[in-house]
């Protein structure tokens, strides 16, 4: 039987890994991941409950919504091309990558674009 001193072991292995240096060791690997807040907003809800609903709208060129609200308010995210939105009196330009608060006024969108513009609502609404 071979035996091995492992005071000698547990020095020789430490021993390794310092002198590897700590690049090596404690390298983290590079995934890409990016994180980017888009739009924080603090909000008091009127409802201990709540219905939540996420739905994608598409805008053909010239496109423009008649006047209408929502069941709630809530983030709005631009997939691709530009948007006018007029609501609360306020008329303000949205492009792919933007996101903006629909408060659920009375409001109208029109695609001002030349192709077709996406729009993913994310809409928190009390429960009926």
């Amino acid at each position: 039987m071979l035996k091995i001193p492992t005071t000698g072991l547990i020095t020789a292995a430490l021993s390794t890994l310092f002198l590897a240096g700590p690049h090596t060791v404690f390298a983290e690997p590079k995934t890409g991941f990016n994180r980017t807040v888009l739009l924080e907003k603090k909000l008091e809800l009127p409802s201990p409950s709540i219905d939540t609903k996420m739905i994608r709208v598409e805008f053909p060129p010239a496109f423009k919504t008649p006047w209408h609200t929502h069941e709630g308010p809530g983030p709005r995210y631009v997939v691709k091309g530009t948007l006018k939105v007029v609501e609360g009196g306020k008329t303000n330009t949205y492009s792919a990558g933007q996101v903006f608060w629909e408060t659920g006024e009375l409001m109208s969108v029109e695609n001002i674009g030349d192709n077709v513009a996406e729009l993913i609502i994310f809409e928190l609404a009390p429960t009926k």
